[in-house]
């Protein structure tokens, strides 16, 4: 097989990635004292650009909830072009950029406007320490994030899962026990979602997909169908899982995939959403900690497991079935996920 010969490992080494990169934040405990547990800040901005964004918003997310503290995520772009709309003026800002490559233009446009100003800090976290955003202040680097192929896969999870380690670490609690054993779970499901997903995408032929998620698992929502995208081609959508409800759903008929990426906070919510979709005739695939009596009217359910985790720390273990998805819907098609049209590793201004 030459088609995907360099996504398929990377999805499949993400166990492996998220280990090294826990190792990894031990030795720069200080980085995460200096930046994340930093209480001079008034406001923490993550940036990104496509899926790097997407990490952001649940970097973000956890740092709230965990923190207790305010945090946001932009698009680099706005940083550079619209700082004074995103962000108050008068604020102390941390802007941490968030870059696989760490060569990603708008990021580094974004750390370039601000490096002179006084209320503005920044720091970073990449898989490349050489890379110019590791050059140009201090970064988190997840060692086995870098990939060959031009789509995020295991670098999605290690520094999304590094950073939220980051933030367990400055927290306490029972946060950092519950990340500690997620490198150990991510094995299990790599392993089952490859499965999983391959007998879904050869037994079923969708026209349309929907993602949904919500609080830290709508940035995974985004994330998962810009794979999907960028792999296969098809045309997917996301959104927040009730606000899906809101006139959006007038596009589901037979034929429509409606994935829920489903949270333990608010199960009972997102769940009467998703018979909702199954009434209008989706297929409705279910990712959820575990099956019960209220998962029965779906037509799939992918069990992750991490029952005693929080929902932020069982947020990576979403990922694995997702991009598979995004892989063998690429392969059924024709199509080499490994190398997009119109698509590159770095994207460059």
């Amino acid at each position: 097989m030459t088609r995907g010969k360099l996504t398929l490992p990377e999805i499949g080494g993400q166990a492996e990635a998220l280990k090294a990169a826990w190792e990894q934040l031990k030795k720069q405990e200080q980085w995460a004292q200096a930046h994340i547990g930093n209480e001079k800040y008034d406001e923490v901005v993550f940036i990104g650009s496509g899926s790097s964004y997407y990490q952001a918003q649940v970097m973000a997310s956890t740092y709230r909830l965990w923190l207790g503290r305010s945090a946001t995520a932009l698009p680099s772009s706005d940083i550079f072009l619209f700082r004074d709309q995103s962000v108050a003026r008068s604020r102390q800002a941390l802007l941490v950029g968030v870059s696989r490559s760490g060569e990603s233009s708008e990021v580094i446009l974004a750390l370039e406007a601000v490096k002179d100003l006084p209320n503005w800090s920044t720091c970073g976290i990449t898989c490349y320490e050489d890379s110019r955003l590791g050059r140009m202040t201090e970064c988190l680097v997840s060692p086995l994030g870098k990939e060959q192929s031009t789509v995020m896969t295991k670098s999605f999870s290690s520094m999304t899962y590094m950073m939220q380690a980051a933030i367990a670490l400055v927290a306490g609690g029972a946060s950092s026990a519950e990340l500690a054993a997620v490198p150990g779970l991510q094995g299990d499901v790599v392993a089952r979602g490859r499965a999983f997903a391959e007998n879904l995408v050869e037994s079923n032929n969708f026209n349309k997909y929907i993602y949904l998620g919500m609080g830290a698992y709508f940035g995974l929502a985004q994330e998962v169908c810009l794979k999907l995208k960028e792999m296969s081609y098809v045309w997917t959508e996301s959104y927040g899982t009730l606000e899906f409800r809101h006139g959006p759903k007038s596009v589901v008929e037979p034929g429509t995939l409606v994935c829920l990426l489903l949270s333990e906070q608010a199960r009972s919510y997102e769940l009467k959403v998703a018979e909702e979709m199954k009434a209008y005739g989706a297929f409705v695939l279910l990712v959820t900690t575990a099956k019960g009596d209220d998962t029965g009217f779906a037509d799939a359910v992918f069990e992750i497991g991490g029952g005693s985790l929080g929902d932020e720390a069982r947020a990576v273990m979403y990922l694995p079935v997702l991009q598979y998805l995004g892989f063998y819907t690429a392969m059924k098609r024709g199509v080499d996920p490994d190398h997009p049209r119109n698509l590159t590793q770095v994207v460059k201004i």
